[in-house]
């Protein structure tokens, strides 16, 4: 993913979840950016180098981080158990994690 940075990509997958699907809008969390589905959050892009940031079910953040896929999301230190960090830069993966994530906050 030549010359793609993880802003380009997460805003090119927020376009196309948002022309997809009525209930992805953009919103602000901890004052940037982030996407929501309707009040709840659910992504933020590159917070302090984290790559994607997603909300998912605690069980399958921890899944995913045991797999090696994501890393937790702590930010000033406390880990939020319901969002992982996905530094690397993976159009395929990023877009199902998104998927996951707009039906977990549904």
């Amino acid at each position: 993913m030549q010359d793609v940075t993880a802003e380009k990509l997460f805003w090119d997958l927020a376009a196309e979840l948002q022309g997809e699907d009525g209930r992805v809008v953009e919103g602000t969390i901890m004052g940037s950016a982030c996407l929501r589905v309707g009040k709840e959050f659910l992504a933020l892009v590159d917070y302090k180098g984290s790559g994607l940031v997603v909300k998912l079910p605690k069980q399958r953040v921890a899944e995913l981080v045991e797999e090696g896929h994501g890393k937790p999301f702590g930010p000033g230190g406390k880990i939020f158990k319901e969002w992982l960090s996905v530094p690397a830069l993976d159009r395929k993966r990023w877009h199902g994690l998104l998927r996951e994530g707009v039906e977990f906050v549904s």
